[in-house]
């Protein structure tokens, strides 16, 4: 901090004192300061209690307690000239305790506050006021596990602001706070800023927190879905083994939501789909062209009767013109991700994989030959015969 000097056009550095040697005392100096102007933290705080010790089965205090203006309490915990190792620990215990307070106990403690500093003043309504809520049944106090970290001290160890970034990234909520003293001459000056996170950082930390917890969430949930997944074909697999449906033999679990097996065309599998709300089986047809495609398609679609009746089903037809790729497909709803409910579902799917095998196998070898026929004109037109191609025409 500097001192500037109009008349001189020059500034002079202040110096930078500590509190023991100033002799200020963290309960009753710099606590009350705190607590008498908590805006000087940043924000708009309504401090609710002072060596707050309502905690069961310890005899532990926290500094202060405050209530910000989302409804969340806020632990602020004050050191002088030095945080010491434990401050981290200690605000997360009483963060811990204060999860439990519900929205009269907060009030209970703040009107404990103002009784004994005789204000006069009815806390729930006090409470209403900082929240701009009508009605004390409007307000929502210490919801959830939101309870906030603030710590002052005039130097942070690397211990502790190590942990701190560690929990923010985490989504603890922690602001670090430095509190500095200054002697002028007879005059005594306290600087306080935020060092952690640094403000014009705020915004953009909670913004990565936000995107990485949402990557961790989609994470995690994938992680459970490709557990669910392998079990499930995993399952599958042993029914259609039982059943003495060799069409999978040669087929590990996936922890994909579709299990393919060969049908004797390349490009062209039988598919079993496990969905959320749906188990399915289908012949999809993914061959490198969209014209071989929908030649498949059309010359089964010639077929549609003698596929159906072989199936007993009406199939779904899917050209889907719009795409590469085509389908034939037959599905049933289930309620998938409820593991009472596979046995159903892997029934019905050695079921019906089995049925549409049996429709379709008789009209894969002529669409071998087609698609061959099919892959050697495309080559001639291309001016690119394959070695194959060459051999057969």
């Amino acid at each position: 901090m500097f001192r500037i000097d109009n008349s001189l056009n020059r500034i002079s550095k202040i110096p930078r004192a500590k509190f023991a040697e100033l002799g200020f005392t963290e309960r009753n100096h710099l606590q009350e300061w705190i607590a008498n102007q908590p805006d000087a933290l940043g924000e708009e705080l309504l401090i609710i209690q002072k060596e707050f010790d309502g905690f069961d089965d310890t005899r532990e205090r926290l500094d202060l307690l405050a209530i910000d203006k989302s409804g969340a309490l806020v632990v602020i915990e004050n050191k002088l000239d030095d945080s010491g190792r434990d401050v981290v620990w200690q605000c997360l215990k009483y963060a811990s305790y204060c999860s439990t307070l519900s929205k009269t106990q907060v009030a209970e403690i703040y009107q404990r506050y103002l009784d004994k500093a005789n204000s006069g003043h009815d806390a729930r309504k006090a409470i209403c006021d900082f929240l701009g809520q009508e009605s004390f049944e409007d307000v929502v106090l210490n919801s959830g596990n939101d309870q906030r970290l603030i710590m002052v001290a005039a130097n942070f160890r690397k211990e502790v602001t190590s942990t701190v970034l560690w929990l923010l990234k985490h989504k603890v909520y922690v602001k670090c706070f430095r509190a500095t003293p200054y002697q002028d001459g007879n005059s005594l000056l306290l600087n306080i800023e935020q060092v952690i996170p640094l403000p014009e950082a705020e915004e953009l930390m909670i913004g990565i927190s936000e995107k990485e917890s949402e990557e961790l969430s989609t994470e995690r949930v994938q992680a459970a879905r490709y557990v669910l997944r392998t079990e499930f074909w995993h399952r599958t697999l042993e029914a259609l083994d039982k059943a003495g449906v060799d069409l999978y033999s040669n087929v590990g679990p996936s922890r994909d939501h579709w299990l393919n097996a060969g049908s004797g065309l390349s490009g062209v599998p039988y598919t079993m789909i496990f969905n959320k709300d749906e188990a399915r089986v289908e012949l999809t047809i993914a061959r490198a062209t969209k014209a071989a495609n929908k030649a498949v398609f059309d010359a089964l679609f010639t077929q549609r009767d003698k596929i159906e009746n072989a199936f007993g089903a009406r199939l779904e037809w899917r050209r889907n013109d719009e795409k590469k790729s085509s389908a034939l497909a037959y599905g049933k709803d289930f309620d998938g991700h409820n593991k009472s409910s596979w046995p159903e579902m892997t029934d019905w799917l050695v079921v019906h994989m089995a049925k549409l095998e049996r429709a379709i196998s008789p009209f894969i070898p002529s669409l071998r030959t087609m698609v061959h026929h099919l892959d050697v004109k495309e080559g001639v037109e291309s001016g690119d015969v394959s070695t194959e191609a060459q051999a057969s025409s």
